[in-house]
């Protein structure tokens, strides 16, 4: 984490944004800790030069990401107040670090309250820096054996399909997916996140088949010109609503991954669904009617 002396910041992680909205939560994150106006908060992302960073799987990234972030964060903040309390041109020199505080992007004295606080891009400036900076990370507790607490996000997924007999025609109609993710960081994204899964699984259960070669077990529908995949006409209407009850056992702010879960049990909701409106139990996945025979 840098604090820059032209009122900015920038948090740097070799973790990537697979559109996942990692650049958007680290620069909410950042702007939390320090202060920082969003728009003036830099995320560097997906360089090996960078502090390394967690793989965008498992649901892992933003959950794991939070300590690190604002252990760096904090550390920045302590080497501002260093500079503070020392450069011959702060208001603050002869104080003693511990006296100060920082909030909403302004240094003060503690006692005296955020009233008269300085901008740190001021005292930055003053003391003839073009930053300072701060390292944080977060040791990894996902799969531990030994832990106490689950960490694993939970939904349950509610699916409506219709069947026409006549037609053979299977479509769903409506899914409503519920949530419990923790804290959640951004509504929009997350709500984003889970509608992706809810059509992929869609296209897992209607759509997605790899046909192979018998004679030499290649794949024959190997383009998207001949793979079926879900697309607009085949999402439904999808509600989301999330839970968004703080989980403190996982970090600070309680936040969980949101990743797997949109489309974990989706597939299987429709299969039951299936079930329901054709009186017909089906195992094998993508749904087809000539499975449905038996």
């Amino acid at each position: 984490m840098q604090l820059r002396d032209d009122g900015t910041a920038r948090v740097a992680s070799a973790t990537q944004d697979i559109g996942t909205g990692t650049y958007t939560v680290l620069a909410q994150l950042a702007s939390h800790r320090t202060g920082v106006p969003l728009e003036k908060v830099e995320v560097a992302l997906g360089d090996t030069l960078l502090p390394a960073g967690p793989l965008s799987g498992g649901s892992l990234v933003t959950a794991s990401l939070i300590p690190a972030v604002f252990a760096a964060a904090d550390s920045a903040i302590s080497s501002l107040m260093t500079v503070a309390a020392t450069s011959k041109e702060s208001p603050f020199v002869g104080r003693k670090p511990e006296d100060l505080a920082f909030e909403n992007g302004r240094v003060f004295v503690k006692a005296e309250g955020p009233a008269n606080g300085v901008p740190f891009a001021d005292l930055l400036r003053g003391a003839n820096l073009r930053l300072v900076t701060g390292n944080g990370n977060a040791p990894a507790n996902f799969g531990d054996p030994k832990a106490k607490f689950s960490l694993h996000s939970y939904g349950c997924h509610f699916v409506e399909v219709t069947w026409q007999p006549q037609i053979a025609r299977l479509r769903v109609s409506r899914v409503v997916s519920v949530i419990d993710a923790g804290k959640i960081l951004n509504t929009l994204a997350g709500r984003n996140q889970i509608q992706g899964g809810v059509v992929m699984g869609i296209g897992m259960a209607l759509l997605e088949h790899t046909s192979y070669d018998p004679r030499n077990g290649a794949p024959i529908n190997s383009s998207m010109a001949d793979y079926i995949v879900a697309v607009n006409a085949d999402s439904p209407p999808i509600e989301v609503h999330f839970l968004d009850f703080p989980d403190k056992e996982i970090n600070e702010l309680g936040a969980r991954g949101i990743g797997e879960i949109g489309k974990a049990g989706i597939a299987a909701g429709i299969t039951n669904a299936v079930h329901r409106a054709a009186g017909v139990r089906v195992r094998e996945l993508p749904v087809k009617i000539e499975n449905s025979l038996a």
